[in-house]
């Protein structure tokens, strides 16, 4: 039994970007992590994914657009108000605007910038510049 499979999925991303290629194969898949797919794709960090129903729980294939520098999950994955997102934009992020934090908030998986926009606190998944 898979523990953390979106750690393990961003873990296998990071691998595949830092040695320069432009597809993966992802699996166990869950809800979770397509939701955090799918942020990153409007983000632009990843070009493309696909699930594909192979009858043992399915797997992603996910197509890399070159532009991920670094992607990890955050451990514990600690909660945050609108007050304290700076702090972990300075934690997690090299920049000030650069970079995305990515955060699970009552209305979904949205990026730090939409939570702030939308007076919104949650639980830290991940980062990714």
């Amino acid at each position: 039994m898979e523990h953390d499979v979106l750690a393990r999925a961003l873990s296998a991303i990071n691998n595949a970007g830092a040695r320069g290629k432009t597809k993966l194969v992802v699996k166990p898949v869950s809800k979770l992590l397509k939701a955090v797919l799918s942020k990153l794709k409007k983000e632009k960090y990843i070009e493309d994914f696909k699930f594909i129903d192979d009858k043992k729980g399915g797997i992603f294939e996910i197509k890399l657009s070159g532009t991920i520098n670094k992607i990890g999950a955050i451990k514990p994955k600690f909660s945050v108000t609108l007050e304290t997102y700076e702090k972990y934009e300075k934690r997690y992020l090299p920049a000030k605007d650069f970079g995305r934090i990515i955060v699970s908030t009552p209305k979904g998986v949205l990026t730090h910038i939409e939570a702030k926009d939308k007076n919104l606190g949650g639980i830290l998944l991940a980062y990714v510049y």
